[in-house]
């Protein structure tokens, strides 16, 4: 069954992402990341470019032909991914769910990450995503970061 951690109480929820992806990578790992507002998607992208003083967190969208073989994957459509790709890099191990309603298809990935930021817009959708999970028996981890992500 998949793994849900809910990062709550972050100050942006895009900057919180970013540091959640680096400590990702840092430690060998992969993620997917859906968010469906390509608008969104590409202020993302942005800052993944420029997260680091000395550098960025590798990532590209999905489709790219060097989507097996870099940790971090952007995606507006899930639907359009296929679970695993050769190459290093999986994409069906951890999803990061920036959008405001459920991802299609997130049981098929071994861990899903809310990202929940401290603003109305953000917080009343990430509630109702909580009761969704926890009504279908999820087991559900809950971690303030409000003071950054945890190591």
């Amino acid at each position: 069954m998949t793994r849900i951690h809910f990062l709550h109480s972050a100050r942006d929820r895009h900057q919180a992402a970013a540091a959640w992806l680096a400590q990702r990578c840092q430690n060998g790992l992969s993620a997917l990341v859906y968010l469906p507002d390509q608008e969104l998607l590409g202020q993302l992208d942005r800052l993944l470019w420029t997260h680091a003083a000395t550098g960025f967190i590798p990532h590209c969208h999905v489709g790219d032909p060097l989507q097996s073989e870099t940790p971090i994957v952007l995606a507006t459509d899930i639907d359009a991914i296929s679970g695993a790709t050769p190459g290093r890099f999986t994409l069906d191990r951890c999803l990061v769910n920036l959008a405001n309603g459920v991802p299609p298809g997130f049981s098929r990935f071994e861990e899903l990450i809310e990202i929940i930021s401290m603003d109305n817009n953000d917080r009343l959708p990430g509630r109702e995503r909580f009761r969704f999970y926890r009504e279908r028996g999820y087991d559900l981890q809950s971690i303030d970061i409000s003071n950054g992500i945890p190591a």
